[in-house]
């Protein structure tokens, strides 16, 4: 065996070393070589164009598009921040083996990567130097188990110094130098490839595991690296600057060995086969190649700069960082121009701006583009969608969603900046008014006045505080985490959905003294005070109100003062408050000549008659003051598309189940709905079909929902309206869809439709629900479900995810149909990967059709799985026993050592062992050397006068610092050894008890 691994070895070597002179050749011709092309020759397309052709045409890659920045089946990604990340399956070695993806061996792509949030961020640097990025590309080749560094090495040199023939004696490489705790070697192979290249000595250097080892985050791919630095300078050694962030030595190009997978538990696990993954940031390298000192003076930006110069009006881009930067203008131009890269890549790619995840963090960066575009640039409003055509100008051609989209890029960006710019201009003023109440000497904001920004008017919280440090003023962390922690139990309250109010409600004595001093009941018809405009977005009309009443510390006051808890009751109210199962508006609303100061309302309830609105009060209020009325319409449009979704499933539920069916309960809000009915039994998964696909035709109908408010009486007159187990007011609204209530009114009407009667808040018709998808459905108690359901891009959502799961599960079939020739470690490992997918199938929003489908799949493979893995234990029991049974013959006490990492395997032995020799006392042992852990097991021939086997197994395993449990017959245990020699007087110390036992009993 060690002469073949020898010969192994040589014939590596001398391979190795063939490659390499053949390489070193071709790179000692080239490095003497200088640029053969003049900087304008090389542009950005050309460049990326010469990078695909080269491997493509030479090297037999195959070109792959770029994936969506928005990372598909991978919870642990907010964007696509690598170019690796669409080929995380084949480097795992679990792509689908019916896709097209398991055929990949040589594969060359430009991918468009976002670093913004989570590990990987540069959102911070964006703008304050010259080559930082939230939006870049990625130029990359792969190979997965074809070639490795060699060929990897070679390849790239030939790249950089022959066909771009930037000048060797620029070039630096790094290599991995090793790490003790990981248990990692120095990358020699690596060293050694570069130098009989004819790279000198140095110019080869080593680093460690922060510059040199590449990992995708906390777990996942990763490996040695080595990475190409180019010296901008060059007629000089600057090995001493490479990493060491010197804007003249700049990396260029990593090189990536893909060898192992770190594991959950922080170990690296090798992975099925060795890969290579490159990555060069186009950015960077049009930078070498155009000759600049700056990405953003190359020609993917330079037409971005002069338009943004056209649109606003700063002083041309002059380049400029740091202090001679005055009044950061240059580090405008290049936010707004890396920013709106950004958002027209994203937006082009589904990606909105919203409020949790990726959309937040696409939000966080519209925002800092529009204050840096319209504060320090004076650029007008909609200057930063202009910008789009640019953008599609110079990237369109490799991503052509970037022209088909460009409409609606500049249609999102438009509305969230106005939205935006409208916050901006209210929290300047309220931040220059409470500076001005302050005490001059004070630098500490008040924290309740920040949050209350951040949370009313979507500032983030960095943003607030460049503001403040513009003014010489910061806000109190502590504080501003004590109003977050609140904030966020009031929130996880919230989403209780049968958890009442924790508001003070108005109490009788209170609501008594109201009619007493004939305050009217609140006017709360302006909340149905909406329309389609023109463009096809609802409008929402504006609301003035007097404030009547104030109610705080469980009585009516004339006034409450700053930083009261109280509720405000108005003549009139365009909020809508929780009833009928829809979640209450939210918004704030502003005092007349105070229009900076924000009161936040924080809920909205109705008491007999009187719409009650919870607020902190941020100024003093009192009777009688004038306030406007701030909706927050996002969402009020969610629960309006939700709840008109509620009806549309109630009446497919009817429809398909019968009438038999009855509403239990619902609730929805922004986010999803819920829906409780009656039933004999959950759904099926064609049932769950079939009431998805009837909502989905209804909604593709557009139908229009008709509203009227007619007398009670005469509402029930109509024939199968829907109605709850509640009190209605009379008149009564009436919710029809599709069929107008005046028609339902007719006797001789046998038209069907959804007709129910509500006091919600409705869309005005079905087309702008989009989506539905039911997402779970389980008996609550026998006899009724819940249905919880999303709809809009959730919806969208939920579908992506459950392919993506399809295909993951289709992917373990293939391998759980094997597993028969696998060790029982990797079994179990398999079987635990099934486990996990269960788990994850189990909690993700998909379709509930889909996800019982994938369920019993899942649970047949896990039968399937475990099966295996019980017939290879006892196939390794068997072969143990017999070995055993050689070496002990028929002793009246065996106790023994053997390996094996399984408890199950132990028993199994055990068990086997005495069938075998039935009258023997028998004890197994096995020692896991990593952890120390031993484990136990032991049986007695039934009704021995011998001993008790647990006995036997406690008194063992107590020695060894554990405990055992069991029955007198069989038992099992685990204890601690940091020795083999502890093992060993062990294993005598068990044998002499036995005997002792035995002894005794004769």
């Amino acid at each position: 065996m060690a002469a073949r691994i020898g010969l192994v070895k040589q014939l590596y070597c001398a391979l190795l070393n063939t490659k390499l002179s053949v390489l070193s050749a071709g790179v000692r011709r080239c490095s003497a070589l200088s640029y053969p092309q003049s900087h304008k020759e090389f542009t950005s397309k050309r460049v990326r164009r010469k990078f695909i052709d080269f491997f493509k045409e030479g090297y037999e890659h195959r070109v792959v598009s770029s994936s969506p920045v928005r990372p598909r089946g991978d919870p642990s990604l907010l964007f696509v921040n690598a170019g690796m990340n669409q080929f995380k399956p084949i480097l795992l070695g679990c792509p689908d083996p019916r896709s097209e993806m398991a055929s990949y061996r040589r594969v060359v792509n430009s991918q468009k990567c976002v670093r913004a949030g989570g590990k990987h961020n540069d959102l911070e640097d964006v703008g304050k130097d010259v080559y930082h990025h939230t939006f870049f590309e990625m130029l990359g080749n792969w190979s997965f188990g074809d070639y490795f560094k060699v060929e990897a090495c070679g390849m790239a040199w030939r790249l950089l110094t022959e066909e771009y023939g930037i000048p060797a004696d620029r070039l630096y490489v790094s290599y991995f130098s090793g790490d003790v705790v990981n248990g990692l070697p120095a990358d020699e192979e690596t060293r050694q490839i570069w130098l009989s290249m004819g790279v000198p000595p140095d110019h080869v250097l080593p680093f460690g595991m922060k510059d040199n080892f590449w990992e995708m985050g906390e777990t996942g791919p990763c490996g040695p690296c080595t990475e190409i630095h180019y010296d901008h300078l060059g007629n000089r050694n600057a090995a001493s600057l490479v990493n060491a962030d010197s804007p003249d030595v700049v990396e260029i190009w990593n090189l990536v060995f893909m060898q192992y997978n770190r594991e959950v538990s922080g170990s690296l696990r090798p992975l099925p086969q060795c890969s290579v993954d490159t990555g060069m940031g186009l950015e960077r390298l049009v930078t070498v190649l155009q000759g600049k000192r700056s990405n953003y003076d190359t020609d993917l930006f330079t037409p971005l700069m002069s338009a943004i110069h056209q649109c606003s009006k700063a002083p041309a881009y002059q380049g400029r960082t740091g202090e001679a930067d005055m009044g950061q203008v240059d580090m405008a131009y290049r936010v707004v121009a890396d920013h709106i890269r950004t958002l027209s890549v994203c937006i082009a790619d589904g990606v909105y701006p919203g409020m949790t995840g990726a959309e937040l963090v696409l939000r966080r960066i519209l925002r800092r583009a529009v204050r840096f575009s319209t504060e320090v640039l004076q650029a007008s409003e909609g200057a930063l969608a202009s910008l789009v055509p640019t953008v599609a100008h110079i990237l369109g051609d490799s991503y052509p969603e970037l022209h088909t989209e460009s409409e609606r890029i500049m249609d999102l960006i438009n509305q969230n900046e106005a939205q935006f710019l409208s916050s901006l201009k209210q929290g300047r003023r309220v931040i220059d008014r409470t500076i001005s109440n302050m005490d001059k000497d004070s630098a500490i904001f008040p924290a309740a006045v920040a949050w209350s920004l951040h949370r009313n008017l979507g500032f983030p919280l960095d943003l607030i505080d460049l503001m403040l440090e513009e003014k010489g003023k910061m806000v109190d962390k502590k504080e501003m985490a004590v109003l977050e922690e609140e904030y966020e139990k009031l929130k996880s309250q919230s989403e209780e959905d049968d958890e009442e109010d924790r508001v003070d409600q108005l109490d009788l004595h209170s609501l008594a003294e109201l009619q007493n001093q004939g305050v009217p009941h609140t006017d709360d018809s302006p909340k149905y005070c909406y329309s389609i405009g023109t463009d096809g977005k609802y409008v929402f009309q504006p609301c003035r109100a007097s404030v009547l009443a104030l109610y705080c510390d469980g009585s009516l006051v004339s006034e409450v003062n700053e930083g009261q808890n109280c509720g405000v009751i108005l003549d009139q109210t365009s909020f809508y408050a929780e009833q009928g199962g829809q979640a209450h508006d939210q918004g704030y609303f502003t005092k007349d000549g105070l229009q900076d100061v924000l009161f936040p309302v924080k809920s909205v309830s109705l008491a007999g008659g009187y719409v009650v609105h919870q607020v902190t009060a941020a100024e003093t209020l009192r009777t009688g003051d004038q306030v406007q009325l701030h909706l927050d319409e996002a969402n009020r449009m969610g629960c309006m598309v939700k709840h008109t979704a509620t009806h549309l499933l109630n009446f497919t539920l009817r429809e398909l189940l019968g009438p038999s069916v009855s509403q239990q309960g619902s609730h929805c809000t922004a986010n999803r709905l819920r829906f409780d009915f009656s039933v004999k039994g959950s759904l099926g998964v064609s049932e769950l079909q079939q009431v998805e696909e009837v909502v989905q035709n209804i909604i593709r109908q557009n139908d229009v929902v008709y509203v009227e408010e007619i007398p009670l009486s005469k509402a029930k007159q109509i024939t199968d309206l829907r109605t709850i187990d509640q009190v209605y007011p009379d008149p009564v609204r009436v919710v029809s869809i599709a069929v107008p209530v005046s028609d339902l009114l007719n006797s001789n009407s046998t038209e069907q439709a959804s007709v129910e009667l509500c006091c919600g808040t409705h869309l005005l018709r079905t087309g702008a629900i989009k989506d539905f998808v039911i997402v779970s459905e389980r008996q609550m108690v026998k006899g009724i479900s819940r249905i919880l359901a999303v709809t809009g891009d959730e919806a969208k959502k939920a579908r992506e995810t459950a392919q993506d799961m399809q295909e993951e599960l289709e992917s373990l079939a293939v391998q759980v149909g094997a597993a028969s020739s696998l060790s029982i470690p990797a079994a179990q490992r398999l079987s635990k990967e099934v486990g996990l997918l269960m788990n994850v199938v189990d909690i993700t929003p998909i379709p509930q059709w889909q996800r019982r489908d994938l369920q019993t799949r899942l649970k047949a493979m896990q039968k399937t799985s475990n099966n295996t893995i019980r017939k290879l234990e006892i196939k390794e029991a068997a072969m143990k026993a017999k070995e055993l049974l050689v070496k002990h013959s028929n002793k009246p006490v065996v106790v023994d050592l053997i390996h094996t990492d399984s408890i199950s395997v132990l028993m199994k032995t055990v068990l086997q062992m005495s069938k075998s020799t039935p009258d023997s006392m028998v004890m197994l042992l096995s020692h896991l050397q990593l952890s120390g852990k031993v484990l136990c097991v032991c049986q007695v021939p039934k009704g021995s006068a011998s001993g008790s086997a647990l006995k036997w197994a406690h008194s063992v395993c107590a020695r060894l610092g554990g405990n055992a449990d069991g029955s007198t017959d069989v038992a099992k245990g685990v204890g601690k050894a940091a020795k083999l020699t502890d093992i060993t007087d062990i294993l005598h110390w068990a044998e002499e008890f036995a005997q002792n036992k035995i002894r005794k009993a004769s």
